[in-house]
């Protein structure tokens, strides 16, 4: 999976947390740069930074955000 592909789209991903923790968010995906994800999360509302070997998976999200 190339997370690079998800830029300008919004996905789905399964994230590892840094406690080991694993999370599903719905994010739309700005950019990729350096290892680093740049995102606005859905649920939070505000955009967030996320490390590209974190990312498990990612889906596609087709559709309005709910």
């Amino acid at each position: 999976m190339k997370i690079e592909h998800y830029v300008g789209r919004s996905a789905e991903i399964v994230y590892l947390e840094s406690k080991g923790s694993l999370a599903v968010k719905r994010v739309s995906i700005y950019a990729v740069r350096g290892g680093k994800v740049r995102v606005l999360d859905w649920k939070r509302k505000s955009f967030a930074t996320l490390r590209a070997d974190r990312i498990l998976s990612a889906i596609p999200v087709i559709g309005r955000v709910s």
